[in-house]
C-alpha cells in the first residue's frame, strides 16, 4: 500500500466522512418523533454527501498511484465513524438524539474540510482546491441544520419529564 501525505491522508479522512454521513443521516431518518421537514432536510444531506464522496473519489484518483490507498483510509475512517454512531444511537434513541449526534458529526466533518484547505494553500492542489470550495459551503450548511435541528426538537422536549 502507498504511504499517504498529510494532504492525501485528510483527503481520505473527509471522503470516509462523507460515507458514514450517508448511513447517519438514513439511520436518523428512521427515528421516531421525525417531522417531514427534518426527514426532508436529512434526505437532502444524504444526497449532498453521496456527491460530495464522488467528487472526493474523482479527486483522489488524480493522485498517482494512491488511489487504492486514500480510499482505504477512507474505508477506515467510515467504519470508525459508524461503530461510533452506533454506540451513540441504539434502540431506545429519539430524534433529539439523532440530531444531537448529527451536530457532533457535522462539526467534525467541517473542521476537517477546513484542515483539508488549509494544508492545500501550500500544497496548491487545484482540483483540491476546487473540491475544497465546493464542500466547506456545504458542510457549514450540514452542521447548522443539524444544529436547528436539535434546538427545535428540543424546544419540544418536556424539561420536567424523566428520561427513559
Amino acid at each position: 500500500m502507498a504511504e499517504l501525505t498529510n494532504l492525501e491522508a485528510k483527503l481520505g479522512e473527509v471522503l470516509g466522512l462523507a460515507m458514514a454521513a450517508q448511513g447517519a443521516t438514513d439511520k436518523v431518518q428512521k427515528l421516531d418523533d421525525l417531522d417531514e421537514q427534518l426527514r426532508e432536510r436529512l434526505q437532502q444531506m444524504h444526497d449532498e454527501a453521496k456527491e460530495t464522496e464522488q467528487r472526493a473519489t474523482e479527486v483522489a484518483s488524480q493522485f498517482e498511484g494512491k488511489k487504492t490507498a486514500i480510499l482505504e483510509e477512507a474505508r477506515e475512517v467510515k467504519q470508525k465513524a459508524t461503530d461510533m454512531m452506533q454506540d451513540y444511537l441504539d434502540r431506545a434513541s429519539d430524534a433529539l438524539d439523532g440530531f444531537e449526534f448529527l451536530t457532533m458529526a457535522e462539526a467534525g466533518e467541517v473542521g476537517h474540510w477546513e484542515i483539508l484547505q488549509t494544508l492545500n494553500e501550500r500544497a496548491r492542489n487545484p482540483e483540491l482546491a476546487e473540491l475544497c470550495s465546493w464542500a466547506l459551503p456545504i458542510q457549514k450548511g450540514h452542521f447548522e441544520t443539524a444544529r436547528a435541528g436539535s434546538l427545535k426538537l428540543a424546544a419540544e422536549e418536556d424539561p420536567n419529564e424523566t428520561s427513559g
